[in-house]
Formats: structure tokens, sequence, C-alpha cells
């Protein structure tokens, strides 16, 4: 008999119901990599170009492609978590905890939205903003999404903890499942969005009102 998630025996609802929440997160990173690609594509095809020449707040070109790309990711997923339940993901939330792993789900797609949109303005063109965002759906499988940490390498482990998806993987599993949360992950999968929401915001910023080369 196969393993299940914490070496016993397998259970196939115990395990869609763990991987439900680190498919989420892969949705935001998925999403932010489109919006990396999509803000490439205006750049080389000379939209963001007439934007700069029009009497409008720069910062507000860059906030509309955040706030579409924030609104598409919530719709991707809704559509994910009801597939999930289609399959048998059971949450046992309240409504108080539905409404914070909302606010989380909703806080990390910002914060790497900020971070995509960033990307797609110092990429050559929309390939290259591809390749270069790949991290945003790489570094889930390279968290908890899949494996719990306890059973990863040592050598690994670390990082595998305390990179910004894990934290938020084991929060929002704890929001919807009713597992215990960490201190340190629930602080972290705050601070983690905060912190990169913030940075990619200043350094989408600074290179968007940068004058393009002549």
């Amino acid at each position: 008999m196969s393993a299940g998630i914490s070496g016993g025996p397998a259970d196939r609802g115990d395990y869609v119901a763990y991987l439900v929440p680190g498919i989420l997160f892969m949705t935001i990173g998925g999403t932010a990599l489109g919006t990396a690609v999509s803000v490439a594509t205006d750049m080389t095809e000379g939209i963001i170009a007439r934007f700069r020449t029009m009497a409008i707040s720069r910062s507000s070109v860059l906030i509309g492609h955040v706030l579409g790309s924030v609104i598409q990711t919530l719709m991707a997923l809704a559509l994910v978590l009801a597939i999930g339940v289609a399959i048998g993901f059971r949450p046992d939330a309240s409504p108080l905890e539905w409404f914070a792993a909302a606010g989380l789900l909703a806080l990390f797609s910002i914060a790497l939205t900020w971070i995509a949109v960033g990307i797609g303005l110092v990429s050559p063109n929309a390939e290259g903003a591809s390749n270069v965002g790949l991290p945003l759906m790489v570094l889930p499988l390279l968290g908890s999404a899949f494996v719990p940490v306890d059973l990863m390498p040592g050598w690994f482990r670390w990082f595998a903890e305390y990179q910004p998806f894990s934290p938020g993987i084991e929060t929002l599993r704890g929001l919807l499942l009713g597992t215990e949360i960490g201190t340190s992950d629930a602080v972290l999968a705050v601070a983690w969005p905060v912190g990169l929401a913030v940075l990619g915001y200043l350094w989408s910023k600074a290179r968007f009102t940068r004058e393009p080369r002549q």
C-alpha cells in the first residue's frame, strides 16, 4: 500500500484536501506570469509608449494592469476551488476563516502581480518575460504545495519552509481545514506578500517612469 501524506495509509480525500491549497497558490503564480507576458507585449508593441504621451498619471497604467490581473486571478481561484469541491475537497472553515482565507489569497495575488509587472517592464519581449517569471510558477513546487516540508531532505528543508509560498500555503490549509497554524507561518504569510507588494510597486513605478532610451 502506498504511503499517505504523513507516511500512513494513503487516503484520497486527505490528499485532495492537502493538494487544493497548494494548487490555489499555483493558480496565483500562473496568472501573475500571464501578467508579466502581457506587460512585456504592451511594451514591445508601443501601447505603453502611447500612454506616456497622454495626460494621465503614469502609475494609473500600472494600477490598471494590476487590478485587471487581480480580478482575473480571483475568478480563476473561484473556478479552481469549485473544481476542488467537485472532486472531494471539503473545507471546514467558519465565515470568518473564509474571509481571512480570501484576504490572504488576494494579498498574495496583489504582491505577485506587482512583481510580474516589474518583470514585464524589464523584459525585452514576451518570451523573455515568460522565462524570467518562471519562478512564480516553480516556487510552489519547491515548497509545501504537494509534499510536507518535514518529509524533505534536511539540506533543502530550510529553503522550502521559509520561501514565500510555503507559509502562505500552510496558513491557508489551517484556515480552510482546521490544521494548526504555526506563529511563524502566520507572520510570514503576511510579511512576505506585503514586502513583495511594496518591492514590486516601487520597482515597477521606477522602471515605468524612466524615460525610454532613444
